[in-house]
């Protein structure tokens, strides 16, 4: 067993690692910037080490740094989390050269399954069923123009490196390389992977990742309401050959589209940890980072796949500093209350507290909201109920997206693709929100109100003077609380 883990990471998923090492007994030791000086994965872990400054290329991305400090605190791995250097080939390869362990799959899957151009190269060799497209990148837009021509109308243009859905476009025809595909489209499903260093190889099923703004996932769910037994076998012996053809070893994810004909195609793998890994973990029973953390000790997996079948129901929402209501614009500030939601099958991702700073120098997820249920339609409901209670000040969050989303009777049909998000978003966001919403919205602005005169009344008690500033403030805080209310409704 590791004795002590090195988490390259920070906000949600850090404190999520460091948690699983904290229940393994596996000493943990964070790293951050200064933004981050006072975040809550630096208080939880058992150590810390400072980086460097805000900005990620100074600090997070610095994989010398972050190797130096693993040596300097005596760790025996690296666990990158997700995004900044979880798939970058160098950093594993340094990692293992400096005598370490890397928490996910080896340097030469990561170099396999990075490219795009690759990975479909791989997967066609493979026996893969694959996008029809190319396997080699593109120069320019006139190259594009030809081989959208030979395949047909629409394509899809992705960046050759790209990941997390950056740098893809969809080309309705040749008119216009910049014009959106209407219609109903293919939903994006993927299967998670988990293999150890023995040989074995398992899929934990499927993820439906459709809901997407700028193909940027924003919700997901497992299972997916289109997959029958017969696809998700399919499709995940189809992931299991992908991975194996490529080395892998550890947690990852092959992302299909899916047509509503049941046929699938082999987009790319993602070779790390995904956000998206606790839907998984709720209807698997199966603790990913746990496995991840064992499998680099060298464990060998315990399970059949037969036995590896999905129970119940899951959804994820991203709970982000953005502002819906404006676009999506990222809102920064201090949370100033946090009110999380609690009950049966709710569980909160977070990396934020009251008095927790929220800037702009990363990505804007503050956390991650998921239940689970027996049945979709009650896993609705509940994340419902879970979002009606969520409550964050001093900060827009897209709390409020979320909750439209799941009283829409498209997405509550199941009724989704990939375009679906983009084409629903203006209806989605003017929709006025249910009797209950008005209700809820109207006790938190009574709470609030209740809170600033209780406010008041101490600021006259201990300091008379300065009471006309404070019920100016007060005041303030009412016409704030207002405003948010005012949105929402």
């Amino acid at each position: 067993m590791l004795r002590k883990v090195l988490v390259a990471n920070r906000g949600e998923i850090a404190l999520r690692v460091i948690r699983a090492c904290r229940e393994m007994g596996i000493a943990s030791v964070a790293v951050y910037s200064d933004a981050d000086a006072h975040a809550v994965h630096v208080r939880e872990a058992d150590e810390a080490v400072h980086i460097g400054p805000s900005p990620s290329s100074e600090s997070y991305l610095k994989g010398d740094v972050i190797i130096a400090a693993a040596k300097q605190t005596g760790a025996d791995a690296i666990h990158p989390g997700y995004g900044f250097l979880s798939e970058r080939e160098w950093f594993a390869r340094a990692v293992r050269d400096a005598g370490l362990i890397f928490v996910g799959p080896p340097a030469e899957a990561i170099a396999a399954m990075g490219s795009k151009t690759a990975a479909r190269a791989l997967a066609t060799s493979a026996g893969v069923p694959i996008v029809p497209g190319t396997t080699e990148g593109l120069k320019n837009a006139t190259d594009a123009k030809k081989i959208a021509a030979q395949f047909g109308y629409p394509v899809l243009l992705k960046a050759a490196a790209g990941g997390g859905g950056k740098g893809m476009r969809v080309v309705a025809d040749q008119g216009s390389f910049k014009e959106q595909l209407e219609g109903v489209g293919p939903r994006h499903v993927e299967i998670q992977v988990l293999g150890d260093t023995h040989g074995n190889m398992f899929y934990l099923n499927e993820r439906e990742c459709s809901v997407q703004r700028r193909h940027q996932k924003m919700i997901e769910e497992a299972p997916s309401v289109a997959v029958t037994p017969a696809i998700r076998m399919a499709m995940g012996q189809t992931a299991v050959r992908a991975a194996k053809a490529a080395g892998y070893v550890n947690a990852g994810t092959c992302e299909f589209l899916l047509d509503a004909e049941g046929k699938f195609y082999f987009l790319e793998m993602n070779t790390r940890l995904q956000v998206e890994h606790p839907v998984t973990e709720l209807v698997t029973g199966i603790d990913l980072v746990q496995w991840q953390l064992r499998v680099a000790a060298g464990e060998k997996l315990p399970f059949r796949q037969e036995e590896i079948v999905p129970r119940g129901w899951a959804i994820e929402c991203r709970i982000t500093s953005e502002d819906p209501a404006n676009g999506f614009l990222p809102s920064t500030g201090e949370v100033t209350y946090l009110h999380v939601p609690t009950g049966p099958g709710v569980r909160w991702d977070s990396g934020i507290e009251v008095g927790s700073a929220v800037g702009l120098f990363y990505d804007p997820m503050l956390a991650k909201l998921i239940v689970w249920a027996p049945t979709r339609d009650a896993a609705v409901a509940r994340m419902r109920r879970a979002l009606l209670e969520l409550t964050v000040e001093g900060v827009e969050t897209s709390r409020d997206f979320h909750l439209r989303v799941m009283e829409d009777d498209d997405f509550r049909a199941g009724r989704i693709d990939i375009q679906w998000l983009e084409r629903r978003l203006p209806e989605i966001l003017g929709r006025k929100p249910g009797n209950e919403s008005v209700r809820v919205a109207a006790i938190a602005a009574a709470l609030l109100a209740e809170r600033d005169r209780s406010a008041r009344s101490l600021s006259v008690a201990s300091n008379a003077p300065d009471t006309a500033l404070r019920g100016a403030d007060s005041l303030d805080s009412w016409k704030e609380a207002a405003r948010i209310e005012g949105l929402r409704s």
